[in-house]
């Protein structure tokens, strides 16, 4: 099984029992409007339906009942009776209606939203999966500080932190071979080192390691600086394709760290190597 199938099955086995129930948070994105003017919703789709918006950076709030229809991993609810608010100037709380679509590959909750009552208003919603009670009293400025680092990962295209979280548990590590005494790296593994960079782009308190090794031939100086001219040429990669360079930690063994012996052309190719961590 491939990497890509493994994870797509991970995805479907951990959201199998979750898609459309339990308590989701996010944004709603009014159309035109930026991703950093966002404001906050969430969603109680258990027994009881409830919403709640929040007024970012204000602790104006709504807590309303919902009326919900689900179908396999489709959600379609309707804001109904509002059971608790706090009003700021300038904000009119609009009742709206979401049609909203579990997506496997992101383990996003997201759709769009509209409302009857306020003409012009619609938008996108993107939610992810928490473990908490959504709260029906006035909640601080400060516990809104999730936000801005949920936006930035939908600007930038990132999975749900469960997605990410699984990707990174099961990404299978295998060294990187190079031809006798050369550190370019060959094009075949070029992929490989790609799919490092997004797993670490995606956390943002994750790093890599990367081990250059040699074989025998050749003196335990040469080797030492060829060992680390091949963990340099991985770095410069990473580099180019968008990793920065301070979450790489570079280390070279020269030939002191064989993982075969070096009495053949098979064992020293297993030899001229390049091993990665996550740290």
């Amino acid at each position: 099984m491939n990497y890509q199938l493994l994870i797509f099955s991970l995805i479907i086995s951990f959201f199998s029992s979750a898609q459309v129930t339990g308590v989701w948070k996010g944004v709603l994105i009014k159309d035109g409007q930026k991703a950093d003017q966002a404001s906050i919703i969430y969603f109680d789709l258990g027994k009881d339906p409830i919403s709640r918006e929040d007024v970012t950076g204000k602790e104006g709030f709504a807590v309303r009942m919902l009326k919900v229809e689900s179908k396999g991993k489709t959600v379609k609810a309707k804001q109904t009776t509002i059971i608790k608010k706090t009003d700021v100037y300038g904000n009119r709380w609009c009742t709206l209606n979401f049609d909203l679509a579990f997506v496997d590959s992101t383990g996003y909750l997201q759709g769009r939203f509209s409302s009857l009552e306020c003409k012009g208003v619609s938008g996108k919603v993107i939610c992810f999966k928490i473990n908490e009670k959504i709260s029906r009293e006035k909640m601080s400025v400060e516990l809104q500080s999730w936000r801005s680092i949920f936006v930035d990962d939908v600007k930038n295209g990132r999975k749900s932190k469960e997605i990410r979280d699984l990707e990174r548990k099961n990404f299978d590590f295998k060294p990187i071979y190079f031809d006798y005494d050369k550190s370019d790296i060959r094009p075949e593994f070029e992929s490989f080192l790609n799919r490092i960079v997004y797993v670490i782009n995606s956390h943002t308190d994750l790093r890599v390691k990367v081990t250059g090794n040699t074989d025998a031939d050749g003196s335990d100086q040469y080797n030492d600086g060829l060992s680390e001219r091949r963990a340099e040429a991985i770095i410069a990669f990473f580099v180019k394709a968008g990793l920065k360079r301070d979450r790489i930690v570079i280390d070279f063994k020269g030939e002191k760290n064989p993982v075969s012996d070096n009495n053949s052309d098979e064992g020293k190719q297993l030899n001229r190597r390049v091993d990665f961590e996550f740290i």
